[in-house]
This record gives structure tokens, C-alpha cells and sequence, in this order.
């Protein structure tokens, strides 16, 4: 069985998730992950948007150590594989931080085309996969790279 991390700010399980964000009624400020309280006007105006699945990519690095708490994965330091981190522009909406399908800075490129995808990143204590969402790079085709 599977779950993810964060039921809220996705909706997963559907076969093409998106993420889920807030956008304010005030002053149209979109946010990602969901707020109560809006950061540009400070109104509690906001109602959730669901955002783009698609994407470019603006910034990114390698994670090259093992995260440290509240990290749930199950790796060691011996066991850690680095993987890539980005900074995703969702249209003209927001920009979002998240974990990339890609670990090799030789391989992304700046306004790469990048597509919203689920990763496991862990096992609970029942011994169900749990999920975490992730950008993977897209090719001319539109297909995942």
C-alpha cells in the first residue's frame, strides 16, 4: 500500500496529481504549501488553488548529505544517495521548492520543462511505501525524460 507524506498539499491519489496551494480573494497572491493567512496582505481570505503540474526550472543543486530531522527517510550515511533539489516556476503562479528526479547538475538546464511526479521516499512501520512529490524533467515530446 502507499500514502504520502502530506495528503494536504496534493491530490494524489489521482493518476495525474497536482499540488494544492491557497490563492488570496484579496489580493490574488498565490502560495504553495496551503496557508490559512495570506503573506502579502495579511487577510485570512485564502482558498485553495490547485496548481500546474507542469513547469520550468529556475534554480537547482544537489542535495549531497543526509537531511537532517525531521528527514523521514531510511537511508544512513552510508546508504544516502544524493538527489536533486529545485526551484520550479508553475506558470505565472508561484514558485515552488522541491526534490527533482535528477541528481546530476550536468543534466538540468535553466527553463528546463519539468513535470510533477511522485517519489517514494520511505517505508512507515506497517511496511507501506510513503510517497513524497517530486519534478522530473520533460522532453521536447512533452514526455518524461
Amino acid at each position: 500500500m502507499q500514502t504520502v507524506i502530506a495528503p494536504e498539499i496534493s491530490t494524489w491519489p489521482e493518476p495525474n496529481p497536482s499540488l494544492i496551494g491557497s490563492r488570496c480573494t484579496s489580493c490574488d497572491a498565490v502560495v504553495f504549501p496551503i496557508q490559512e493567512q495570506c503573506p502579502r496582505c495579511s487577510r485570512l481570505t485564502m482558498t485553495d488553488e490547485i496548481l500546474p503540474r507542469r513547469g520550468t526550472l529556475v534554480a537547482w543543486t544537489t542535495q549531497g548529505f543526509l537531511p537532517g530531522a525531521p528527514y523521514l527517510g531510511t537511508e544512513t550515511p552510508k546508504t544516502f544517495t544524493p538527489f536533486g533539489v529545485g526551484l520550479v516556476q508553475l506558470g505565472d503562479i508561484v514558485r515552488v521548492e522541491a526534490r527533482l528526479t535528477e541528481n546530476d547538475p550536468g543534466r538540468l538546464t535553466f527553463g528546463m520543462q519539468v513535470e510533477l511526479t511522485m517519489v517514494p521516499l520511505a517505508t512507515d512501520s506497517a511496511g507501506d511505501e510513503i510517497l513524497t512529490f517530486a519534478f522530473r524533467p520533460i522532453d521536447e515530446t512533452g514526455s518524461a525524460a
